[in-house]
């Protein structure tokens, strides 16, 4: 068994144009003086990395790893969720989603996609120079706006749309492999990968693509009324990163998983700072540290009624106490009897 690492956090949700939170350095500081470890770091933000500059730039890496380091952090991890989202987009969102892009790329669906895809392989490209094994992400979507199954879909249609998917996702995947990277999908809701028979789905399209694998976030299948515990024990294997970000839900005679189109304040399932919500993280933190997770716990702060700053400092705190240090020796060798394979059998009545 591995402890798992941490507090880290995941920046994406403090950057702002106010200092601490307007550079890295600074940000980095702040981080760390909360008792944090480490960042995820967002990469659509120049202001904190040139994506393609750390692809192709081992001197601009270490300097950006310097910069996280003499702060007294690690870099966990980059993400691409917003790159990683334009990947696949129905058409019905492309106006939604240009925002994600650079200008230049906007009402350009076909170049927008192109330039999603090149961010992604940078991301595989920066993190192997940064010394990174793990990319978070989303896998985008083709098929979302028919997850209820009204009016009818076509027979056929679900197949098809995880087969455009794949085609769009294995050269990456193949990419990635060649850098030693894993992608993590954010199982998620708005992506054709939301919970764990769509992940299936997908993985069976990519051939059982060693580098598909998972990013586990407990509060969205709080959300969706899923097994989030046994989910571990079904995925284990795939899961390579972690959010530790809490959720509640709470039904009431008139709404439910649907939320019916409320503000995130009035629905009855929404997300929390850590240890505010639902989520049972001591079972996820014995049952991660069971199957010899080795990655970060990573904060991601999303709450409709607490502080962003209060969150992230009693975050960090949260993860912390939460972290199980493995034992290095059984709590009965008190009692340990010395043997040998003569004695054992002489206790299995064998040699008589």
């Amino acid at each position: 068994m591995t402890t798992i690492q941490g507090p880290g956090i995941f920046l994406a949700q403090f950057i702002g144009e106010q200092a601490p939170f307007n550079n890295l350095r600074s940000i980095c500081l702040w981080a760390e003086s909360l008792g944090f470890k480490a960042i995820q770091l967002p990469t659509n933000d120049p202001n904190f990395i040139d994506l393609k500059l750390a692809a192709e730039s081992q001197v601009y890496a270490d300097e950006i790893k310097g910069t996280v380091n003499d702060c007294g952090l690690e870099l966990a991890e980059l993400s691409t969720h917003l790159q990683g989202q334009l990947v696949a987009v129905h058409p019905a969102y492309d106006d939604l989603f240009d925002a994600f892009a650079p200008e230049a790329y906007r009402k350009n669906p076909k170049a927008r996609t192109e330039w999603a895809v090149q961010q992604v392989k940078y991301a595989a490209d920066a993190s192997r120079r940064f010394g990174i094994s793990t990319m978070p992400t989303f896998s985008g979507s083709l098929l979302w706006h028919t997850f209820h199954p009204w009016p009818q879909r076509p027979a056929g249609l679900v197949d098809e749309g995880f087969r455009e998917l794949a085609k769009r996702w294995l050269p990456i995947l193949d990419y990635f492999d060649g850098q030693g990277v894993d992608v993590c999908y954010e199982i998620h809701p708005g992506e054709d990968l939301f919970d764990g028979i769509t992940y299936e789905m997908f993985l069976e399209k990519v051939n059982n693509h060693k580098r598909a694998n998972l990013l586990y976030d407990p509060s969205h299948f709080v959300l969706q009324q899923l097994d989030y515990i046994q989910y571990i024990d079904f995925y284990h294997e795939r899961i390579k990163s972690f959010h530790v970000k809490d959720a509640e839900f709470n039904a009431t005679g008139r709404q439910g998983t649907f939320g019916g189109y409320q503000s995130w304040l009035n629905r009855a399932g929404r997300y929390r700072s850590p240890g505010d919500g639902q989520v049972d993280f001591k079972r996820i933190f014995s049952k991660l540290t069971e199957y010899d997770f080795k990655g970060w716990a990573i904060m991601e702060w999303e709450c409709c009624l607490k502080h962003p700053e209060d969150g992230a400092r009693e975050g960090a705190k949260f993860i912390a106490d939460h972290i199980i240090r493995v034992t290095d020796k059984t709590f009965d060798d008190f009692a340990k009897v010395a043997t040998d394979e003569k004695f054992n059998r002489s206790l299995l009545g064998l040699d008589n």
